[in-house]
């Protein structure tokens, strides 16, 4: 169930348009990407783990992520259908998304996963928004590198801040959701952050949690 609604005028409201960034795996999504390309490359339990111990702040996350990007090296470019077509998204996301685009809110997702993957969802949710990671392919094989930037947490929530800027949206009506550490910044820097059922470091960082796996939970939180 979700913790109990903010009520002071600081909160966000549906009112005036508004900016809402969000996590994918795990938050937009159901399931983690890396942990499926994981099982596909047949090192699926020693990528989850690292993943695990990511998520709770214990492995640094640049770190983390190239060890495990690591373990994909020679998978062709085709998992990356098998894996779209094995996600869902979570509960009450695209009614979500909907109804903020009905108050002229904007969404925008930020991952730590990869384009390969995030650039179809994104479109399939009619997100305005949205950046990720990009792998290195080579004659059609994965090579186990990332190609430029990591996005890490500080790029995470410089994103949040940046697609502010963009539209005009001041901070005090922009809403972060996240699950990871890796989530904390941009939930700090939002107007509200709110921690979907997130790791317990992540819920102590937040303005408020929802341990509900629907996203339409997100909505009571905003004034009308």
């Amino acid at each position: 169930m979700c913790s109990e609604t903010l009520q002071d005028f600081d909160t966000p409201t549906l009112s005036r348009p508004g900016l809402l960034v969000m996590d994918v795996d795990s938050t937009l999504i159901d399931e983690e990407v890396i942990d499926q390309l994981g099982e596909a490359a047949g090192c699926g339990e020693q990528i989850a783990a690292v993943t695990e111990r990511a998520m709770r702040g214990e492995l640094e996350f640049c770190e983390a992520l190239r060890a495990r990007v690591a373990l994909l090296k020679g998978l062709p470019v085709s998992v990356f259908d098998t894996v779209h077509d094995s996600l869902h998204f979570t509960n009450g996301a695209l009614e979500l998304i909907d109804t903020l685009h009905a108050h002229d809110w904007k969404v925008g997702v930020v991952s730590g996963g990869f384009h390969e993957v995030v650039d179809r969802l994104a479109e399939e949710a009619h997100i305005d928004y949205w950046l990720a990671n990009r792998l290195e392919v080579a004659d059609g094989l994965l090579t186990g590198t990332v190609v430029g930037e990591i996005v890490c947490k500080t790029v995470k929530m410089h994103a949040l801040q940046a697609w502010a800027k963009r539209d005009g949206v001041p901070m005090s009506q922009t809403v972060a959701v996240g699950d990871g550490a890796n989530d904390i910044p941009m939930i700090h820097a939002a107007g509200l952050g709110i921690a979907f059922c997130a790791k317990p470091k992540t819920q102590l960082a937040a303005d408020q949690a929802i341990n509900e796996r629907d996203l339409m939970q997100v909505l009571p939180l905003l004034r009308d």
